[in-house]
């Protein structure tokens, strides 16, 4: 078995459920009051990196928002600073022991710490590692300020390897295509042990109700598509399903919708 790591960036209080999840009504949410923040009326988003340790490699899946990163569109990640390599450190993995990183999608909030600031340059954090970069992401995004700070220059240190449809790593390791969310979105299959799932799910009420779409994927109906697939997966293999966003877990099929 591999060694899973929860590596925690922030977690914050975000929007009011039905403004993220127009499919599902307020009655949907005050039958849960566990999956929000009910007393505040608004979601908590947690920003995690999942860190791998298997047969001899790092790995970490998304990297967060980043340190000093200019995002005045997106107050919430605009020059942020957080101890995020203390607690990769504290997890027991310093930025030369990595090995591989996965961007599961190129969203601002997945990709920050692939680099961080140095004599006011944007350098790779991890500077052993070779990142997976879905291409048709790195095309879609390719004028978004994420993309100039956080993912060409590691582009252009030679240390990106940008893939498509699927990408097969050894000991059964795979990453393949996930669409809708955004056109490259993508996960990770670790054998039949764990899927890391990125933005496919965004809260455990899209376990209950897969087909409940957020209101930030650019294509819903392949992004419900790709989720039923993959919690479809995961039931057969009682695989650990790991999200980006909150701590997700096994699940099991109930009826035609899933429970966790």
């Amino acid at each position: 078995m591999s060694e899973i790591v929860r590596v925690l960036e922030r977690a914050w209080p975000t929007r009011p459920p039905t403004a993220m999840f127009a499919d599902l009504p307020q009655r949907f949410w005050d039958d849960r009051p566990h999956l929000w923040d009910a007393s505040g009326g608004r979601l908590v988003n947690s920003s995690l990196t999942w860190v791998i340790r298997d047969r001899g490699r790092t790995i970490l899946v998304d990297t967060g928002i980043g340190n000093d990163k200019d995002r005045p569109d997106t107050p919430a990640f605009d020059g942020l600073q957080t101890d995020f390599l203390v607690a990769l450190a504290a997890a027991g993995v310093r930025p030369d022991d990595v090995n591989l990183v996965v961007n599961t999608h190129l969203h601002a909030d997945h990709v920050g710490w692939n680099t961080r600031l140095v004599d006011e340059r944007w350098v790779p954090t991890f500077p052993n590692a070779h990142y997976l970069i879905p291409a048709l992401d790195y095309e879609h995004f390719h004028d978004d300020p994420a993309i100039a700070d956080s993912v060409r220059p590691v582009v252009e240190a030679g240390q990106a390897v940008l893939w498509r449809d699927e990408h097969v790593l050894a000991g059964g390791i795979v990453i393949e295509a996930a669409p809708g969310h955004t056109p490259g979105s993508s996960v990770l299959k670790l054998r039949d042990e764990a899927v890391f799932v990125g933005d496919l799910l965004q809260s455990p009420a899209q376990i209950l109700e897969p087909d409940a779409d957020s209101t930030v994927c650019l294509d819903g109906a392949r992004a419900r598509r790709s989720r039923r697939r993959i919690l479809d997966w995961a039931a057969d293999r009682c695989a650990r399903v790991l999200p980006t966003h909150f701590d997700g877990g096994v699940v099991a099929r109930d009826g035609a919708k899933f429970a966790c």
